[in-house]
């Protein structure tokens, strides 16, 4: 029996209906799909925080673009059509992060025979000369890595070790944007333009933001991608543009809405979730500094 979510019977029976009528957003919009693995081993956790998609589900996924007339395009591309305003054609960016082995085995192929493109971020420590395992995971190798490169897959950070980056110091996390980059550079002979940022993006701490994005400036990013929710427009940050999680929970229709704009209203909850969180951190901070001080 299917759990049931409020986010998709939203998206798919009011808030995609509704845009329809409207026919869509009224300025450039260019959705970002966000996949992980590609198997089907299912996580026990609630579908929105899954991160697999089964290969039957992918390649239907791929289909799915292919019949309804979208063009793939990498973040620079997406970019550049948002900001000169074309809206005609249909743009879709396709997004792996963590660099795992089964996007070699079981993306890479069905890409390739449609001719879609593609950007993978890797976890430079993870990415060796043979298979790494890192908690139940396999990676993908640098041979793998520059193989789709030469095919066109585009290659980006997605740091060295996949830390949460919001609970580094500033140092820490310098040295993991800038280390990926020159390991993934080296291996390749190419520039590395684009970051992923690994877990939950911490959009509410705007100081937090604007020194990652003078870093990733420092160190050559061109752009970068999120976990924020939605599709992306003319007002995003470029080195945090939002994006569309997929997994196997996402039937077509599922798909569809949140390639039309249908799952950007969710954006709204995700913040306000953030935003709570970061005050009953403070407040429990608080309250242990008044305890101890009561109790000194």
């Amino acid at each position: 029996m299917k759990t049931f979510r409020l986010d998709r019977a939203l998206s798919v029976g009011l808030v995609h209906p509704v845009l329809r009528v409207l026919d869509g957003h009224s300025e450039p919009r260019v959705p970002i799909l966000m996949y992980h693995g590609i198997s089907r081993r299912v996580g026990s956790r609630h579908p929105y925080f899954e991160t697999s998609t089964s290969p039957e589900l992918f390649a239907k996924h791929m289909q799915f673009l292919c019949e309804n007339g979208y063009t793939t395009v990498d973040l620079n591309k997406a970019l550049e059509a948002i900001m000169t305003g074309r809206n005609g054609q249909k743009r879709v960016a396709i997004t792996f992060d963590d660099g795992l082995r089964d996007f070699y085995t079981d993306a890479f192929p069905v890409l390739a025979e449609r001719g879609f493109k593609a950007t993978v971020f890797i976890v430079s420590g993870h990415t060796g000369e043979q298979p790494i395992r890192h908690a139940d995971n396999e990676y993908l190798t640098w041979r793998e890595v520059r193989e789709m490169h030469s095919y066109g897959i585009r290659i980006g950070s997605h740091t060295v070790t996949h830390p949460e980056l919001y609970g580094l110091t500033p140092r820490e996390v310098e040295y993991e944007v800038r280390q990926s980059k020159e390991t993934i550079e080296d291996k390749l002979g190419e520039p590395v333009r684009s970051f992923s940022y690994p877990y939950a993006f911490p959009e509410h701490d705007k100081k937090f933001v604007e020194m990652l994005r003078d870093l990733l400036q420092a160190h050559g990013y061109e752009n970068g991608v999120s976990t924020i929710l939605g599709t992306a427009s003319r007002g995003h940050d470029w080195y945090f543009l939002p994006r569309l999680p997929v997994n196997c929970h996402d039937d077509l229709s599922f798909f569809r809405a949140k390639l039309e704009g249908g799952y950007d209203w969710l954006h709204g909850c995700q913040y306000a979730v953030k935003v709570f969180k970061k005050l009953g951190r403070g407040a429990i901070r608080r309250g242990i500094c008044a305890g101890g001080a009561s109790y000194g």
